[in-house]
């Protein structure tokens, strides 16, 4: 039998589309990005829980020790709540960043799991942040139409706190946002071209 029988005669059999090898600049810049999150993370929850003021409030009824804290607030309680899945979510996927590092080939499907979970992160923590920076803004300015009285004027310490963990968690949310577009940009890459 000849070659040129062969050819003419066999059925090509489907193949699957290559795997391009992994890319290690994508890989260190993941790595540093989910560092970068749980660094951003653990301050801002330790920022928000460290946050309380006593102060003596006086009254018609007379004068008595009030306490500002974060667990006052169910939107200060939700920014440290998400920012603690966003670090234990960090810590998660950094060491399997890391073991996919010292492989040659990495599925594609591990770049579409972590831009999907990194997506859905992504709005919890941006989420909590808004949440959380509309109270301290009311906190901080009050609202004269529903005449809530502003806090921050008493509780400067307390309100100094506060707005540090919500800079902090927005810093978070950004490389967040950061980290969607590596993961999209390296799955983008692995993708065949013809």
């Amino acid at each position: 039998m000849s070659s040129m029988e062969t050819e003419k005669g066999a059925v090509p059999t489907p193949q699957a589309p290559p795997v391009a090898p992994t890319d290690n600049k994508y890989g260190v810049v993941d790595v540093i990005l989910r560092v970068l999150l749980l660094a951003a993370s653990i301050a801002s929850v330790v920022l928000m829980v460290t946050s309380k003021q006593t102060e003596i409030i006086v009254s018609p009824f007379g004068s008595r020790p009030n306490a500002a804290k974060f667990q006052n607030s169910p939107a200060f309680i939700y920014l440290v709540a998400a920012l603690s899945v966003a670090g234990l979510y960090s810590i998660i996927t950094a060491l399997v960043s890391l073991s996919y590092m010292r492989k040659p080939i990495v599925p594609p499907k591990l770049f579409w799991i972590l831009l999907i979970h990194d997506v859905l992160l992504l709005g919890i923590v941006a989420a909590a942040t808004g949440t959380a920076g509309g109270v301290g803004y009311i906190g901080l300015k009050g609202n004269t139409h529903v005449r809530w009285g502003k806090i921050c004027n008493v509780y400067d310490k307390f309100c100094r706190h506060v707005g540090a963990s919500i800079i902090v968690s927005l810093f978070a949310a950004a490389v967040l946002v950061l980290l969607v577009f590596v993961n999209a940009n390296s799955l983008y890459r692995r993708i065949p071209k013809y």
